[in-house]
C-alpha cells in the first residue's frame, strides 16, 4: 500500500514549485514565519486559530472566513495549496487542519509537507525572510465534500455503531485537562460518551528529518489496537479540529472512505451543560477469558 498523494517530500515540492503552479501556505505564527520560511510561502495563522462553530450560522462563517483568505492567498482552483507547519508533532496538526478544510470547501489540488518547514531544512532547501506578495484570486465554488459533523450529527451517533474516535492528548481523554490551552480553559472536563481513544501522536513516527506520518500499514495497525477497522464508519473529535485534521488524514492515507469531524469537537460541546459526557478514568471491560478457561478446565 502507498503513501496518499496528499503527502509531498521536501524534494517533491521543490520540484513542484518549479514546474507548476503552487500557492504554498505557511500556518505558523507571524514572528516565526518572518524569522524564515519557504520562498515565495504565504502565512495564514488563522488556519489554525480560527474557533469554529457547527451550527448553520457558524459553519457558514468557517466557509465564507476561508474562501475570502485563501481567495486572498491566490487560490483561484488551478494552484495547488500545500499547507506546512513547523513539525508534524509540535504545531497541533495545524497544516493539516488547512487540509482539512479545503478538503470540506471541495478544492480540487491540496498537499500537506511531510515532515514541516524541519524537513525542508534538514533537506538543505532554500530559506527566505521576504515576505511573498499573492496575486489575489476568486476562491472556486464547488460541491462541498460530505466530511464536516454539526453537534446533532454527534448526538445521533452516540450508543450507535459508528466509532467517535477521540484524538486529544492524555490529560484531556482522562478528564484532567479541558484543552491545550489551560486546564480549564473549557467549562467542563470528560469525553464523548462511548468514545474510541487514539492519541493523535501515534499516527506518527521519528525520521532523520524528525516526525512525519507512519505507512497506511502502520496506521492500519494503530488503529486495529483499539479496535478500529477501515470498514468502520469514524467520526473524528480533539478539541477545535486541528489534531482531528492529523488523524483525518492519516485515516484517509490509509485507506479509510467513511471518516468525518466534528470540527467544533470538545471547545463547542463542553460548553452547553445539556450535552452528555463522561468522566474519570474509562473503566475497562471484563475479559471473558478467565471465564472461559475455567470452564473449560471443567
Amino acid at each position: 500500500m502507498s503513501i496518499d498523494a496528499t503527502l509531498i517530500a521536501p524534494a517533491q515540492l521543490a520540484a513542484l514549485q518549479a514546474t507548476e503552479p503552487v500557492v504554498v501556505i505557511d500556518t505558523r505564527d507571524a514572528d516565526t514565519f518572518a524569522a524564515g520560511h519557504i520562498p515565495g510561502a504565504v502565512n495564514l495563522r488563522e488556519v489554525f486559530t480560527f474557533l469554529a462553530t457547527s451550527t448553520a450560522e457558524g459553519l457558514n462563517e468557517l466557509k465564507a472566513t476561508f474562501a475570502q483568505a485563501l481567495g486572498a492567498a491566490g487560490l483561484s482552483g488551478a494552484e495547488t495549496a500545500v499547507f506546512y507547519e513547523d513539525a508534524m508533532n509540535s504545531g497541533y496538526g495545524q497544516s493539516c487542519r488547512g487540509y482539512y478544510l479545503l478538503t470540506w470547501l471541495g478544492y480540487p489540488k491540496i498537499k500537506v509537507l511531510n515532515g514541516g518547514f524541519s524537513a525542508w531544512k534538514s533537506a538543505g532547501l532554500p530559506v527566505s525572510t521576504t515576505a511573498a506578495t499573492p496575486k489575489p484570486a476568486t476562491f472556486p465554488s464547488m460541491p462541498m465534500a460530505d466530511v464536516m459533523l454539526t453537534q446533532a450529527d454527534v448526538m445521533a451517533a452516540l450508543g450507535s455503531g459508528t466509532v467517535l474516535l477521540d484524538v486529544r492528548d492524555v490529560d484531556e481523554w482522562i478528564g484532567d485537562s479541558s484543552s491545550p490551552y489551560g486546564r480549564d480553559f473549557a467549562p467542563r472536563k470528560g469525553r464523548l460518551p462511548g468514545a474510541k481513544w487514539i492519541e493523535w501522536y501515534r499516527f506518527m513516527k521519528p525520521s532523520a528529518a524528525g516526525p512525519v506520518f507512519k505507512t497506511p500499514d502502520e496506521v492500519l495497525a494503530e488503529c486495529a489496537t483499539a479496535g478500529i477497522s477501515p470498514d468502520d464508519t469514524v467520526y473524528l473529535y480533539c478539541f477545535k479540529g486541528a489534531r482531528a485534521s492529523n488523524t483525518f488524514l492519516a485515516l484517509k492515507q490509509a485507506g479509510f472512505t467513511d471518516v468525518r469531524m466534528y470540527f467544533g469537537s470538545w471547545n463547542e460541546w463542553s460548553r452547553d451543560d445539556s450535552l452528555p459526557i463522561e468522566t474519570g478514568l474509562p473503566l475497562a471491560k471484563p475479559s471473558k477469558l478467565p471465564a472461559l478457561a475455567l470452564a473449560l478446565a471443567a
